[in-house]
């Protein structure tokens, strides 16, 4: 039987909505069911229009309803039996089962970025598109397309993550994102030149060496890349919807995972594809999800979301600018 706790690596959104499954289900996690969203998932699914979006979103198992001892679940690809945590808290309630993302990292350094430059729904109330308009105007997201909405980045001598909240990110003007970047991936010290600037400073406490820091920052943006292209084939309407990055802190490990990675031959190993064996593939280094459906809408005819395609050209640019960053930690 399966039991649940809390979600431990939740650098966003409503605190209770995420449990992470443990026990026959593990590397799972359940979020508090949209009924919109889980419509999107299974959409996704079945609908060859959205199928572009297919390799770029968490793997999606149903829904599921906890129910005393036991859930019942809808259109599930295998049975998922749930045990509430006596500690947990958690009411009954419906969830749907997606891919936790974070399982296969030894110390998942993540970063929430929320996507579009319009926030509110196409149905939303003249009120709501008021404040959510003020909010965009009032943030990096209407200017660029991207809020950084919050980010965990692992503290090596303590052994646990540093937790950076949304205040920070709504904080930053336009001009102030690279810092941001620099922060969620920092350089280790021992990388560090004497001619660092603001945007490099790092400490002994975080950070990898810049030869492992480098392919992973090139990866992601490779992946981010394929994502916004992917996005640019779908006619949908995004609201709210992040892009979740992962990439492991822990320097050893993600030299190690690299190693194995170049050894497969493939850098798209950390992309879900069809025939995929998941017992072969090497451990994840990284991997780039869009994520957060509940204000998602298929508007056929209509486009791509323009806003969303900014706000991942935007991000893109960003990592540009770390990757020269590091490079001329490099060569100095």
């Amino acid at each position: 039987m399966t039991t649940t706790r809390p979600i431990v690596h939740q650098v966003a959104g409503h605190a209770g909505h995420l449990i992470q499954l443990e026990g026959s289900n593990a590397g799972r996690l359940g979020k508090y069911a949209h009924s919109k969203e889980a419509l999107f998932y299974r959409s996704i699914a079945a609908n060859d229009a959205l199928a572009p979006l297919r390799p770029i979103v968490p793997a999606f198992y149903g829904t599921c309803k906890l129910e005393g001892q036991v859930a019942k679940t809808e259109d599930a690809r295998e049975s998922v039996r749930l045990t509430p945590g006596v500690e947990s808290g958690i009411p009954q309630r419906e969830f749907i089962v997606l891919e936790d993302l974070t399982y296969k990292f030894d110390k998942p350094n993540v970063l929430d970025v929320k996507l579009g430059t319009v926030l509110h729904d196409e149905d939303a109330t003249p009120e709501k598109r008021v404040r959510s308009e003020a909010v965009a105007r009032a943030t990096t997201s209407g200017e660029t397309g991207i809020r950084l909405t919050g980010f965990q980045v692992y503290d090596l001598v303590a052994n646990k993550p540093i937790i950076t909240t949304k205040e920070y990110g709504k904080s930053l003007k336009a001009v102030e994102l690279p810092q941001g970047i620099a922060r969620f991936f920092p350089l280790a010290a021992d990388t560090t030149s004497s001619q660092t600037t603001t945007s490099t400073v790092t400490t002994s406490r975080t950070g990898l060496p810049a030869d492992i820091l480098l392919p992973i920052l090139q990866n992601i943006r490779d992946d981010v890349e394929e994502i916004r292209d992917r996005v640019a084939e779908v006619h949908v309407r995004m609201r709210s919807t992040s892009l979740l990055v992962i990439y492991e802190a822990d320097c050893k490990r993600a030299r190690e995972k690299l190693r194995l990675l170049g050894e497969a031959g493939e850098q798209d190993e950390n992309r879900d594809e069809d025939g995929d064996d998941e017992e072969q593939r090497p451990p994840l280094t990284y991997v780039v999800k869009l994520i957060d459906f509940a204000h998602s809408t298929p508007v056929p005819g209509q486009g791509p979301d323009e806003g969303v395609l900014k706000g991942l050209t935007t991000f893109m640019e960003l990592l540009d600018g770390r990757i020269e960053e590091v490079q001329k930690h490099m060569s100095t």
